[in-house]
């Protein structure tokens, strides 16, 4: 098992329709621990942890995005930096 960390930002409309918990709900079923949080330029940064496989599924979900989201572009990095995080929470 390769446990692997994403740092995510997700840019376009996905603020106020629900895409943090679209992304939580995803995490979950994916067994990946993090966050998902609104940034103030209106972005979202998404920040998880798990299975490799599991991390690109997720990349793969924050680019289709929710049925309200009109997901732009999505800037990220999977790293070996595991922090050890554990649940998955919005903010």
């Amino acid at each position: 098992m390769s446990l692997k960390r994403l740092d995510a930002r997700v840019f376009g409309f996905v603020q106020g329709v629900g895409f943090r918990y679209f992304v939580r709900k995803n995490a979950l079923k994916l067994e990946l621990s993090g966050y998902a949080k609104n940034l103030a330029d209106g972005s979202v940064e998404v920040v998880a942890e798990g299975e490799e496989k599991n991390i690109l599924k997720l990349v793969d979900l924050l680019k289709r995005g929710n049925v309200y989201s009109t997901v732009e572009s999505v800037d990220y990095k999977i790293t070996d930096n595991v922090q050890g995080l554990s649940g998955f929470e919005t903010y």
